[in-house]
């Protein structure tokens, strides 16, 4: 279980096959402190099991499944991903209950001031937009955020400069891929 906010941005430094499996080696400072081989980690929101250690990144096991499912088999090294350590019972709950597991990947139409605030149009597939409640959380690449609109497909979620500083949206724009992952309690109202 995750919060949606970023501890801090990774940087991809190796991506190898072993058969059916990815290993993903990532390059970290903050989130490596504590963590141990076989702890959680989301990356882009994608919640991974710690593998390996060494002194400045760890590695995770993906399947090639996720990679499919998800913007991490777009990957490139050299590329920077948001970092987030699990949940421990008694931290704060800044953000809203992320549990890693996304649910499709959504693709960025437009980024841009409106209002005078910034921003992020997404296109979903239309099956998803239940779960796009009216002022409800959402996860974009691991970042918990609120919706602010939702129209056909789209939803639209407003960013504000420090979130923008400390993740990957300060690059991300049009036709850009995120993982998406939709409230837990939106989910459980829509069934």
């Amino acid at each position: 279980m995750f919060t949606g906010i970023v501890e801090e941005l990774g940087k991809v430094k190796r991506m190898m096959r072993s058969g059916r499996i990815m290993v993903l080696e990532v390059s970290a400072q903050k989130t490596l402190q504590d963590t141990l081989v076989g702890d959680s980690v989301a990356v882009n929101g994608v919640c991974l099991t710690v593998t390996f250690l060494s002194s400045n990144s760890f590695s995770f096991e993906v399947m090639c499944e996720t990679f499919k499912e998800t913007n991490l088999g777009l990957l490139k090294v050299g590329e920077e991903v948001n970092l987030e350590r699990s949940l421990k019972l008694g931290d704060r709950v800044s953000g809203h209950f992320v549990s890693g597991h996304i649910d499709c990947l959504g693709l960025v139409r437009s980024k841009g001031l409106r209002c005078g605030n910034l921003a992020f149009e997404v296109a979903i597939p239309s099956s998803f937009m239940r779960y796009c409640l009216p002022k409800g959380s959402v996860s974009l690449d691991g970042i918990s955020l609120t919706l602010a609109e939702r129209r056909a497909n789209i939803l639209s979620v407003y960013v504000i400069p420090h979130t923008l500083k400390n993740t990957t949206l300060s690059f991300k724009g049009p036709s850009d891929k995120l993982n998406v992952e939709f409230d837990i309690l939106a989910k459980k109202t829509a069934i």
